[in-house]
């Protein structure tokens, strides 16, 4: 089945003439704690912390006819490796690094073709490249079509790149210069596992960040562009959509103009959303209140810290700590739900920094939390900072999903770091607190925003459950002084960072 292509994106060619079309699996693989295997077949409840796989789905509307391509999310259902195919194609992050590799040696045990993609293998292409035949730095737009037909003729490459003017070009008259060309994903090959999403209707309207801030893979990876949709592409997308969608945007609101004539072409739909984007949209009460006429109901925003050492750290300054109050306050009064992105660990914090961000959560009202371990992800210029500072203190990539302490924090020992964190994720979804939170949003911000942040506690506390995260509060185990010398001999003036972005990266 041919995608159907939006925009200036070309029409794709068929398969190399006179060669058999390909048989092509694409896996996005999962962590040990929520795998679906044939042993352990039961899908995890936490249906509301997926939505879609839209790198494996854009990855298939690329494809060229009539080659075949199927898709194998390993949170939803198991991976046979004796599958018929002839090219496996596996995208994934850092923390999945240890298991793309070991999905990549059975396959190509088996005499597969296995090819890599995603954010690890574009910020550690040295890394990931002896495990696969092929691997695709960057995007995938332009990469994907010329390594399947290069693997036709036999001459595959070790390492695929977007080609030059398949990226921010101008594409002619009305086209602006930092335009995306990306077809629509083939949701179609969902289907048989949609119940367990969220939502398979993931949409992208642009893609990349222009902040720099110190932490962030998005940024190294787009190298701190911003692309966009043109708007009409985007809406004739969401016309196709039955029901209600997610966009995936790292930034929402990154292009002013963009954005409001985004929602104001949105908003005849009647369609309801969430996104992601910056704290800033509460500066602006025209494309607040646009925002809110086209639907939106939740956003995710990246707060990090209460601490303005921290943002400044982590060059995020223009976030300020101060107006926080009072901007969540407006957002909230426009009928949006609040779902605040923190982190924990860095080097502007010591052990009452859980305690303190507990009171932070609750003074402001936010709707629901993802709380993060400073997590020093490698391309990144936090990870060569604490690398070069001698504080890198693990190297297994599996424990770099932001739940694990992988470097010897400033003014704490890492095992307090880390049962603060667990301690912070348990209180605030303690069940009292989650009905609390959804009663008061009922008659606050609504009853989408409302069930959509139960929803939301509820998964969260039963992740909880399920990984037996509990912890403890470092802050009333305190000796006098603050901290341990075994704690302050890491201390530094690094800037240090993190933040949570809804990554959308390609193969």
């Amino acid at each position: 089945m041919k995608a159907p292509l939006i925009g200036a994106v070309r029409e794709q060619s068929p398969a190399t003439p006179g060669r058999p079309p390909l048989k092509i699996l694409l896996v996005l693989p999962a962590g040990e704690q929520v795998r679906v295997t044939p042993e352990n077949p039961k899908v995890p409840r936490r249906a509301m912390l997926r939505f879609s796989v839209l790198p494996l789905t854009a990855v298939a509307a690329l494809t060229p006819r009539p080659h075949q391509v199927r898709i194998v999310d390993e949170n939803v259902e198991p991976l046979d490796f004796d599958a018929e195919c002839d090219v496996v194609g596996i995208s994934f992050m850092t923390a999945l690094a240890p298991r793309a590799y070991e999905i990549a040696a059975n396959f190509r045990r088996r005499g597969r073709i296995v090819v890599g993609g995603g954010y690890h293998a574009t910020l550690c292409p040295e890394d990931a490249a002896p495990h696969f035949d092929a691997v695709v730095v960057g995007d995938a737009e332009g990469a994907w079509e010329r390594l399947l037909a290069d693997l036709q003729r036999g001459e595959l490459q070790k390492v695929y790149r977007q080609p030059a003017g398949s990226g921010p070009v101008s594409l002619g008259p009305g086209r602006r210069p930092e335009c995306l060309q990306t077809p629509v994903p083939r949701r179609d090959l969902l289907r048989h596992t949609a119940r367990h999403y969220a939502t398979i209707n993931a949409v992208q309207a642009g893609r990349g960040c222009r902040h720099n801030c110190r932490y962030c893979s998005v940024t190294v990876f787009h190298r701190r562009q911003y692309r966009r949709r043109p708007v009409e592409d985007v809406i004739g997308e969401l016309r196709s959509l039955p029901g209600d969608f997610i966009f995936v945007d790292d930034n929402i609101i990154a292009d002013r103009p963009y954005a409001l004539e985004l929602f104001r072409a949105l908003a005849p739909l009647r369609k309801r959303w969430v996104s992601q984007c910056s704290v800033l949209v509460a500066d602006d009460p025209e494309l607040l209140q646009r925002m809110r006429a086209a639907g939106c109901c939740g956003l995710f925003i990246g707060l990090e810290t209460a601490s303005e050492e921290n943002l400044a750290a982590m060059n995020k300054q223009f976030n300020h700590t101060g107006s926080y109050a009072e901007r969540l306050r407006k957002i909230r009064r426009a009928g949006i739900g609040i779902i605040a992105g923190m982190i924990v660990g860095m080097d502007g914090d010591d052990q009452r920094v859980f305690e303190q961000t507990l009171r932070f959560l609750q003074a402001t009202r936010v709707d629901a939390v993802q709380v993060n371990i400073l997590t020093p992800l490698p391309g990144t210029p936090l990870y060569a900072d604490l690398a070069q500072a001698g504080r890198v203190a693990d190297h297994d990539w599996s424990h770099y999903d932001y739940r694990h302490v992988v470097f010897h924090p400033a003014w704490m020992t890492a095992a307090e770091l880390q049962a603060g964190a667990d301690w912070l994720y348990a209180q605030f979804y303690r069940l009292d607190r989650i009905i609390w939170r959804f009663a008061r949003a009922m008659f606050t911000v609504g009853w989408m925003p409302a069930l959509l942040a139960l929803k939301l506690g509820l998964t969260y506390r039963y992740d909880n459950k399920r990984e037996g995260i509990v912890g403890w509060n470092p802050a009333r185990r305190l000796p006098a002084p603050l901290s341990s010398l075994s704690a302050m001999r890491w201390r530094s003036s690094l800037p240090t960072s993190f933040s949570l972005c809804l990554h959308i990266a390609v193969l």
